[in-house]
């Protein structure tokens, strides 16, 4: 599936900036279509299937709550 997203781009000293508007990714380059491309793996890697290499250990958590 292909979908469009919006990227601010901006210039900071030598590097160009570009962030996602839509989810929290960014990422640069030395050019303006250089930060877009590495944007773009970013991105891809960003909604990549999670693949574990070990099983997690799921443990429970007591806290205890007050009322504000």
């Amino acid at each position: 599936m292909e979908r469009t997203f919006t990227a601010s781009v901006w210039r900071e000293e030598s590097w160009f900036v570009a962030q996602c508007l839509e989810v929290d990714v960014a990422s640069q380059g030395e050019s303006e279509e250089q930060a877009l491309t590495n944007l773009r793996e970013a991105l891809e890697l960003y909604f990549e299937e999670p693949q574990s290499t070990l099983v997690p250990k799921m443990r429970h958590v007591k806290v205890q709550v007050r009322a504000a």
